[in-house]
């Protein structure tokens, strides 16, 4: 906790002396009760300031790295980066990163208890200014380690998720989806970008992160955007278009809601065997150390997922007013808990991957890591296994380690993708590089 001088003058040390009494309490659950098809559900408890845990970040030692999976080696692929956070491979095998951040808010985080988080992210390491581009990287050798490293697209607003279709490479920025012409092999691109279409943006932005994946056929994009608040304390006004995956055609701009009631959802893959949406979205914060899972789950059509209004189905969330027991009726419960405040970003589907068997049907996750619970949770990459083109047991690690002894995040996964030969990629935005995953005795293929 900080010191009371740390502080705002303007706030009593009495007041603060009361906040920090009254802080939420340590979890009475392992984060295992809150995984899987049906997870435990306990009642809410609530505290006038929340819990706050944050891992600072500190980055890794000269030769540090995270610890692999049985059977698995990681290596860096790149370091050095700018605050890594999203990743996309190219069909010829070149892998982009977008190196970002949060674009300025000025209405997001007022007041006290806006000021604590600002300082408690900063402490995380989500403070730095965005680099606004997308840096691409090539591996010339075959070697598992990227020798070519250029500047594909600059001057970007807050760019997140990224989708080649055909020639044209579309980029999710804060506010919009932008579209550049793309031709196989170059290093960079100074063609002007063409908007495709606007997204809920403006001064509070609260989730910021758009993501786009296009469909198998490339006649739609599909884009995530997150709530403007927690839970919609900024006015349900404010929420308009958000919680929501968008369904976009990338010629003409036209867009619906596909699914709604997703407070953040980020992370998309698409299921091979069934061929279903599949997204990673961040449950709401503040009702203590054991809700809300965060989960991933199929996205049906004009499916409603609950927020603001509830939580896996039917569990209403009584900060929310006015009620909508009409909406609460109809919102479907999510497929699978990843556990409470693991902030899971990051998903991919396993299917082509190299690594051993083990993981060759299911979705890789990459967990960023709590700060609204005590234990921490999350900082790692899982493995989801499926059967069938549902999950079919309990995650698996794949990469840990993120936290030293001490409590420092060393790093912070984000991304996941598999590159072209198969090995996993993980963002890693404290550590600055980009970790790859592969076969033990098969680093360089």
């Amino acid at each position: 906790m900080l010191p009371l001088s740390s502080f705002p003058r303007l706030v009593p040390p009495v007041l603060v002396a009361a906040c920090v009494a009254a802080c939420g309490g340590s979890a009475r659950l392992p984060v295992s009760a809150g995984t899987g098809p049906a997870p435990t559900l306990p009642a809410p408890r609530r505290s006038l300031i929340p819990t706050v845990n944050i891992a600072p970040a500190k980055g890794w030692p000269s030769g540090g790295r995270p610890m692999a999976a049985p059977g698995t080696v990681v290596g860096a692929f790149a370091s050095g980066l700018d605050h890594p956070r999203w990743l996309y491979v190219l069909p010829d095998g070149d892998v982009l990163v977008a190196e970002t951040n949060a674009p300025p808010r000025p209405r997001d985080g007022r007041g006290i208890k806006g000021w604590f988080m600002k300082r408690f992210m900063k402490k995380a390491g989500a403070a730095v200014p965005s680099a606004n581009r997308v840096t691409l990287l090539r591996d010339t050798d075959g070697d598992g380690v990227a020798d070519v490293r250029s500047v594909l697209l600059q001057g970007l607003n807050s760019p997140f998720g990224m989708a080649l279709v055909g020639g044209n490479l579309y980029v999710a920025n804060s506010d919009a989806v932008v579209r550049f012409p793309y031709h196989e092999g170059e290093t960079r691109i100074d063609a002007p970008a063409t908007r495709v279409v606007a997204l809920p943006a403006g001064p509070i932005n609260h989730h910021w992160t758009k993501n786009v994946v296009a469909s198998p056929d490339g006649s739609r994009l599909y884009v995530t955007v997150g709530s403007n608040s927690n839970v919609a304390e900024n006015g349900i006004e404010q929420e308009e278009g958000r919680a929501a995956v968008w369904e976009v055609d990338p010629g003409t701009g036209a867009h619906r809601v596909f699914a709604s009631g997703l407070r953040n959802p980020v992370g998309m893959a698409w299921e091979p065997a069934t061929g279903a949406l599949w997204v990673a979205v961040n449950e709401r914060d503040e009702l203590g150390s054991d809700l809300v899972p965060d989960y991933m789950t199929a996205v049906r059509d004009g499916g409603f997922y609950g927020w603001p209004y509830s939580y896996y189905g039917a569990h209403v969330d009584t900060r929310v007013k006015p009620r909508r027991p009409d909406l609460v009726a109809a919102a479907r419960v999510p497929d699978y808990a990843l556990g409470p405040h693991t902030a899971s970003l990051g998903l991919a589907s396993s299917h082509g991957t190299t690594l051993p068997a083990r993981f060759g049907e299911g979705m890789f996750v990459g967990q960023h890591g709590s700060w609204n619970r005590e234990p921490k949770s999350g900082y790692r990459v899982v493995f989801v296994p499926f059967s069938g083109g549902r999950p079919a047991g309990g995650p698996v690690d794949v990469l840990t380690g993120f936290v030293d002894g001490r409590g420092n995040a060393l790093g912070r996964p984000v991304g996941v993708a598999l590159d072209r030969r198969g090995a996993l990629l993980v963002a890693d935005d404290v550590g600055n590089t980009i970790w790859r995953v592969t076969a033990s005795g098969a680093a360089g293929r």
